[in-house]
């Protein structure tokens, strides 16, 4: 019979995406945990001043706890945590990084399981595959699972090599209760909108891929959303937007003819890492046009449910070409692939069949 988990989640934030991408991630698979019956309860730092910039309240479908930045009050909540099935600690939470990794794993018990859940595996292993001593490397093969945001059979492989006991990606995903279609919104028309946070390691992609053919094609009208581009050198037909309110993404999505996803080169180097808002961008409809990254093909058709470009020039191209007629054909078929094979709702299938058969073989599982 199926059990009913009781899980504690250490990560950056499930109420705000304030400098914090992978907000979406969590909210999409914990609601759909909590939708299948089991029990959440996310443990987030104040930090950065994310709770002055929340996207929303304490949601019904976990248990949200903020903790100021002071370890005394971790450790408690480290305590209470310990009675759970299961025990996560994700990457970047950004306050006590290396204290919550060491203390999770002090948490195992023959009844439950650790988890580390990496939201940027990519950066992850190269520090740790280039600094020897990095404390990180003797924690890995004592976690039960390592559970990646992306990249693949690359990372697998490199997490399994440095000692994972088993590595698996639980891809992003679409949250069908809060990225769907809307009618346009004439403040987001343009030709074409990107939406992602000033990140070294997208910086030059984001020149490349969006600012060059904003310069060559001075007449179309260009839209960037996210935090911190305000003191970037651009051309007057881009419109910066700052911070786009994840209540605005849908709309955001839906208005311009396309929308760009542009990786961050941690993640087109080991491929298969689809952001977040690809997804999100799918399943507003909207025609996406994005850089090369391997793996492209395992969630959606080049050409036919998402276009692809290698360069800025080539953007340039697609967008010269591109009528409003062939970017819905896109945006739709992306629409109907996005539900039949990538919603949070199939994440968390595989997530809890993973953690069903891992607890049920360590523990017999009482009948109720």
């Amino acid at each position: 019979m199926k059990r009913d988990l009781k899980i504690a989640f250490f990560g950056s934030s499930i109420v705000s995406a304030y400098w914090n991408g992978a907000a979406t991630y969590y909210r999409g698979i914990v609601k759909a945990l909590h939708k299948m019956g089991h029990k959440v309860t996310f443990y987030e730092p104040d930090i950065y001043e994310r709770q002055k910039h929340r996207d929303i309240e304490d949601p019904e479908w976990c248990t949200v706890k903020v903790y100021p930045e002071d370890k005394v009050t971790l450790k408690g909540l480290l305590r209470e945590a310990s009675e759970a099935d299961v025990i996560i600690k994700a990457s970047g939470v950004g306050a006590f990084d290396e204290f919550l990794e060491e203390a999770v794993v002090q948490l195992k018990k023959d009844d439950n399981l650790i988890i580390f859940w990496d939201v940027d595996a990519p950066a992850t292993l190269d520090r740790i595959e280039s600094n020897a001593s990095d404390p990180f490397n003797e924690l890995v093969p004592k976690y039960d699972f390592v559970l990646t945001y992306g990249g693949g059979q690359p990372v697998i492989e490199a997490y399994e090599r440095n000692g994972a006991k088993k590595c698996i990606p639980i891809y992003n995903a679409l949250d069908t209760d809060t990225h769907f279609p809307v009618d346009p919104d004439p403040k987001f028309e343009g030709t074409l909108a990107f939406l992602g946070n000033r990140l070294p390691d997208r910086e030059k992609r984001v020149e490349e891929f969006f600012i060059k053919p904003a310069k060559n094609l001075p007449d179309d009208k260009f839209l960037l959303g996210g935090s911190g581009w305000g003191d970037k050198s651009m051309p007057g037909n881009i419109d910066y937007l700052g911070h786009v309110y994840t209540k605005d993404h849908n709309a955001f999505n839906c208005t311009p003819k396309a929308v760009l996803n542009i990786s961050r080169d941690s993640m087109a180097k080991y491929g298969f890492s689809p952001a977040t808002r690809v997804f999100e961008a799918a399943g507003a409809g909207a025609c996406l046009i994005t850089d090369y990254w391997k793996g492209i093909e395992t969630f959606f058709e080049p050409g036919k449910e998402i276009l692809v470009a290698n360069s800025g020039e080539e953007v340039q191209v697609i967008l010269s070409g591109l009528t409003s007629e062939r970017a819905k054909e896109i945006g739709d078929a992306a629409y109907k692939k996005v539900l039949a094979a990538h919603t949070y709702e199939h994440r968390a299938e595989l997530l809890e069949s993973v953690i069903s058969e891992k607890l049920n073989t360590a523990k017999p599982v009482e009948q109720k």
